[in-house]
C-alpha cells in the first residue's frame, strides 16, 4: 500500500467505530465461503467488529424490499444493479475521492469507483460440461451449447434472459463487438431467442448460482451455463469437469452501501479495506475472480489449500483465448424491463 493510500485509509480508520457491527451481503456458495475467509474475517480481527453474512439474489429489488428491514449495510452487487439502485437512491454516496488516494484511483481497472459503487472483482459467466458426456468429440465453442445433435442432453440455464441471449448471438456469427448494439434492436433480440427456441425441451432452469455445477456433479445436465469460479471448486473436489472459455462474458462486481444504513461510517471502512490490493489478491487465491486493481495482480499466489497456481484459472487470463465479451453494464441497466418482459413472453409460448 502507498503512503498516500495509508493517509488516506488512516482517516477513516481513527472514527470511532468499535461498537458499530456490520451486516454485509453476498451470495452464498463457494464464493462467499471465499470472501469469508479472505475479506470479512481480517477485517473483523483488524477492526474488532462482528460482522453478520446475508444472502440475497443479487437483485436491486431485493435491497429496495429487504435492505431497511434487515438492517442492511454493505452489498456485493453487480455493476449493473448498483447502477440501477444507485439511480433509485437505493445507495449512499461513497465519496471515492475521501476514500481513496489518487494513486490508489488510478490502480483500478477497468472500470474506477463511483458515486455509489467500488470495483471489487471481475468474474465470467462461461459455459462448462461434464466431460463423462462426451467421451469423443468435446466441446468447444459457444456454439455447442446449442447443438443437441452433436452433444445431447440436458443445459442448465439460469431462469433469465441474462447471458444467454448474448450467446445465441454469437452461435448466429455475430461479432463480439456488435453482440449490444444488435440487442438492442428488435431485430436482434428476436434473432436471440428464435436461436433459444432451439433447446428449449433441452432445458433445465437455475436460479441459485451454485446449482450449475451440482447439476453437472450429479449427472443432471451434461452442459451449463455458470460463474466460473463456481466451477473451478466443484472441478477442485475431483469432478471431470471442464470450461470452455469461447464467449466468456466477463462482468464487474462492486461493493455497495445500502442507502438506509445506520452505520454510514463503519460501511465505507469496510469498503475500503475490502478494495486493499491485498485483500482482492487473497480473494482470487481462494476463487478465481479477477481483482480490479492492477497492483493486486502481482500478489496473487497459489490456493492456500490445494496449491493450485491462480493467477491461471482469472477469466481473464491471456491463455483462454477464445471470443471474450465484457458485460455492458450500461445496457443492461437500460434494457432490464424489455428484457424481462421478452423472456417472460417467450417462456408463456412454451407452456
Amino acid at each position: 500500500m502507498r503512503l498516500s493510500e495509508l493517509a488516506v485509509g488512516m482517516i477513516l480508520w481513527a472514527v470511532p467505530l468499535a461498537a458499530q457491527d456490520l451486516t454485509v451481503v453476498s451470495w452464498g456458495g463457494a464464493y462467499e465461503a471465499a470472501q469469508r475467509r479472505a475479506v470479512i474475517a481480517p477485517f473483523a480481527e483488524e477492526t474488532g467488529r462482528s460482522v453478520t453474512v446475508a444472502r440475497y439474489d443479487g437483485t436491486w429489488s431485493a435491497l429496495a424490499a429487504r435492505g431497511a428491514t434487515e438492517g442492511w449495510d454493505v452489498i456485493d452487487m453487480l455493476a449493473d444493479q448498483a447502477r440501477v439502485a444507485c439511480d433509485k437512491g437505493l445507495l449512499l454516496a461513497l465519496r471515492p475521492r475521501e476514500m481513496f488516494s489518487r494513486a490508489a484511483l488510478s490502480d483500478f481497472t477497468p472500470r474506477r469507483p463511483d458515486r455509489c459503487a467500488v470495483p471489487q472483482n471481475a468474474y465470467a459467466r462461461v459455459m462448462a460440461y461434464d466431460d463423462r458426456a462426451f467421451p469423443g468429440i468435446k466441446p468447444t465453442g459457444i456454439e455447442d451449447f446449442f447443438d443437441t445433435e452433436r452433444f445431447p442432453g440436458p443445459r442448465a440455464l439460469q431462469r433469465g434472459p441474462d447471458g444467454i441471449l448474448e450467446w445465441a448471438l454469437l452461435a448466429e456469427g455475430v461479432p463480439p463487438e456488435q453482440v449490444y448494439g444488435l440487442l438492442s434492436t428488435d431485430r436482434g433480440l428476436r434473432l436471440a431467442f428464435r436461436r433459444l427456441e432451439t433447446i428449449r425441451d433441452d432445458i433445465l432452469w437455475w436460479s441459485d448460482p451454485s446449482e450449475p455445477a451440482q447439476m453437472l456433479a450429479e449427472g443432471r445436465a451434461v452442459m451449463a451455463a455458470g460463474f466460473n469460479g463456481r466451477f473451478f471448486d466443484v472441478a477442485q473436489s475431483g469432478m471431470p469437469l471442464d470450461i470452455v472459455w469461447d464467449g466468456r462474458i466477463i462482468g464487474i462486481e462492486v461493493w455497495a452501501i445500502a442507502a438506509s444504513t445506520d452505520t454510514p461510517d463503519a460501511a465505507r471502512a469496510f469498503v475500503a479495506h475490502a478494495a486493499r490490493p491485498e485483500a482482492m489478491a487473497r480473494l482470487a487465491e481462494r476463487i478465481p475472480y479477477g481483482p480490479t486493481r492492477v497492483s493486486a495482480f502481482e500478489r496473487i499466489g497459489l490456493h492456500p489449500e490445494t496449491g493450485v497456481p491462480m493467477r491461471a484459472h482469472l477469466p481473464n487470463a491471456p491463455q483462454h483465448g477464445g471470443r471474450v465479451l465484457v458485460r455492458d453494464d450500461a445496457w443492461y441497466a437500460n434494457t432490464e424491463a424489455l428484457r424481462d418482459r421478452r423472456f417472460r413472453a417467450w417462456l408463456a409460448r412454451g407452456d
